[in-house]
């Protein structure tokens, strides 16, 4: 028979920390992992929705895994730091790295508005703006805590909340509400609105066009004095 799970050694309000010791649960280390945990939950939310072997849905359980790393980082007496092990109880560079590299990723395969974007385009991207900011306040908190230059859970945290924003933009496609005006997806690299060859100018365009060439061609014949085509007998004067 599995044991019970409450213990009851939280009732006197402290809670145990990883290699031992306690703190309070209303102290800034228990509320910065408890921001974490939240963001953690916050993308367990965005899975639910999304097909088992997407490709977000991949990414989104390393990150979580990730988290568990974190946590166990912020909730490490100072004097207990040295027993840290990267990867498993600390976040490393190649952790931030690797956020890195999606962010980039996403971001070369996204139309990256200018402007603020108004969240709420669609279910995915609406819950991953809302997971976003609980990783933007677990930051806060942990930058707060002053875990060491040698930490990188505040970097982690930061790109974190980066990728996050443009997994976002990712989902919403082109089609997205910027602040103020609906959202026009920006032209790619090498595009252009002339024509290009082999393509006909739209009707709208060639009739602009030949308007504005009869109006020079008349302004040009009127300075010149170039006469003009002579009235067939009998018109009016």
């Amino acid at each position: 028979m599995p044991g019970k799970i409450y213990t009851k050694t939280g009732d006197d309000g402290t809670t145990g920390l990883l290699f031992g010791g306690r703190a309070p649960k209303d102290s800034l280390q228990i509320e910065a992992n408890g921001a974490v945990d939240e963001a953690q939950s916050f993308l367990g939310l965005v899975r639910a929705d999304l097909p088992s072997k997407s490709e977000l849905q991949r990414l989104l359980v390393a990150v979580e895994t990730d988290l568990w790393v974190l946590m166990a980082e912020v909730a490490t007496a100072p004097e207990n730091r040295h027993k840290l092990k990267g990867g498993q109880t600390k976040v490393t560079e190649e952790m931030v790295r690797s956020l890195e590299q999606q962010i980039d990723d996403f971001t070369s395969r996204s139309t990256i508005p200018l402007q603020f974007v108004v969240p709420g385009e669609n279910p995915v991207s609406a819950r991953l703006d809302v997971a976003r900011t609980v990783v933007r306040r677990a930051e806060r908190l942990v930058v707060t805590l002053h875990l060491g230059e040698e930490s990188q859970a505040g970097p982690y945290l930061n790109r974190l909340s980066d990728l996050v924003w443009t997994l976002a933009r990712w989902c919403e496609g082109d089609h997205r509400t910027l602040a103020g005006k609906e959202r026009r997806p920006r032209k790619q690299l090498g595009t252009s609105n002339k024509a290009g060859p082999g393509k006909k100018a739209s009707p709208a365009k060639k009739a602009s066009a030949d308007t504005k060439a009869s109006a020079v061609k008349k302004s040009r014949a009127a300075k010149n004095e170039i006469p003009t085509k002579k009235k067939a007998k009998g018109e009016g004067s």
